[in-house]
């Protein structure tokens, strides 16, 4: 039974029909303006019906950033989009003839890459999203995690650093401050003021006025040693960080998506390392694998279509 995922972002809104394979069989894209809450409503409406049409759909997911309560249907709070106490589940189902779930997005993510992506032959997957910010998402037991309340697994505000820098939730230390790719731009200026192997970060923030996620990019493929050492102070937290993981939720398998992943290996090195060093009681149980998400952009239409499949044959 084919289902929709949509995919709500500040910028954009990407909808898919997906098989239950996991496969995309149509797509969607439009523009969207993040402050304008019914403009969105009205976008995934039209976005739906359009992927419906013609085709025997009977349910749709929809990932949006922020908390979403246990029972999937109400938006507690998301920070790029006016929703507070949303009941975003009944606004859209009065207007479609459809089952409809709604989802945190990281969630939805992390649930594609379990059923169809990198973690697929595990049963008990952690995966951290490293872009702008630090996603999360848990399953264990075949399960997707989401806590009590619903909003559960915001791995990107576990602190990490007594007193660290400010967040924008509010707390201190997060590791969302030195484990994101808004933290790898700080890291790599940083470098670049002290000179040495930050000449070339320094010489392309001269030209450019700035750095960019891609001139950050580029420099690491080809093998930059202040942006690589960047990239391994990066490393450095994220390992630190999965390790305080493992010993609360114990994975088989750390999945690593978003933006900066795309570096690879040269990002999962020092995580790794990271990991060993500050694992408790190392050596006495078996280590998680760690490797890069697979589904890369399309994770979060796939898993929301997903999950909207199986709460329409759970009900």
């Amino acid at each position: 039974m084919d289902a929709i995922g949509i995919d709500i972002g500040g910028t954009k809104i990407a909808g898919a029909v997906v098989t239950e394979l996991g496969e995309i069989i149509a797509e969607d894209r439009v523009a969207t303006d993040a402050r304008d809450s019914e403009a969105i409503v009205d976008a995934v409406v039209a976005m739906i019906e359009k992927l419906s049409d013609g085709r025997d759909i009977h349910s749709a997911g929809v990932a949006a950033p922020g908390f979403i309560d246990a029972a999937q249907s109400i938006v507690y709070y998301t920070p790029n989009i006016p929703w507070r106490e949303e009941p975003l589940r009944d606004i859209l189902a009065k207007r479609l003839d459809l089952d409809i779930t709604i989802d945190n997005d990281a969630n939805a993510a992390g649930w594609a890459e379990f059923r169809f992506g990198a973690g697929r032959l595990v049963s008990d997957m952690t995966m951290l999203t490293i872009g702008t910010g630090v996603g999360g998402a848990i399953v264990t037991r075949d399960k997707l995690f989401r806590g009590g309340f619903g909003a559960g697994a915001e791995l990107g505000h576990m602190r990490i650093v007594p007193d660290g820098l400010p967040c924008g939730c509010g707390a201190r230390g997060c590791i969302e401050q030195y484990g994101s790719g808004r933290a790898l731009l700080r890291m790599a200026n940083a470098i670049a003021d002290v000179g040495g192997i930050g000449q070339a970060l320094a010489r392309v923030r001269d030209q450019k006025g700035s750095l960019s996620g891609g001139d950050l990019s580029t420099l690491i493929v080809d093998g930059d040693p202040g942006a690589c050492q960047a990239l391994r102070e990066l490393g450095h937290w994220l390992g630190q960080a999965c390790a305080s993981l493992s010993a609360v939720l114990d994975p088989q398998l750390f999945v690593f998506g978003g933006g900066v992943a795309v570096a690879g290996e040269l990002l999962l090195e020092p995580i790794r390392e990271s990991y060993l060093a500050n694992l408790p009681a190392r050596g006495y149980h078996p280590e998680p694998e760690f490797v890069i998400a697979e589904l890369v952009n399309d994770a979060g239409v796939v898993g929301a279509a997903d999950l909207a499949r199986l709460h329409l044959q759970s009900t």
